[in-house]
């Protein structure tokens, strides 16, 4: 596939993206190497290549997702200037 000023006055329109017209060719030229590379990167030979993830050895470090109570609400209302009933305590804002 190779772009022609046509085709980047279509994707432009579609993208609602605005550049002189003197600006096409330009933008045609730079696109046609972008996909001249990527037919070259498809010539490369990857068979038994593992799919890489990421660059670094790294694994997540995650922990079990274990559902609890939390347990905190006395160390929260000890902040509260008033609370009632295990809530915070607030002005009304609206009569």
């Amino acid at each position: 596939m190779s772009f022609n000023e046509q085709t980047i006055k279509t994707i432009a329109n579609l993208a609602r993206l605005k550049f002189p017209q003197e600006d096409e060719a330009k933008f045609a030229k730079d696109i046609n190497g972008i996909l001249d590379w990527v037919e070259q990167l498809k010539e490369v030979n990857v068979d038994g290549v593992e799919p890489l993830v990421s660059v670094s050895p790294r694994e997540n470090a995650v922990r079990a997702d274990v559902v609890t109570d939390g347990s905190l609400q006395t160390e929260l209302m000890a902040n509260a200037p008033e609370s009632v009933q295990g809530f915070y305590e607030v002005p009304r804002m609206v009569e």
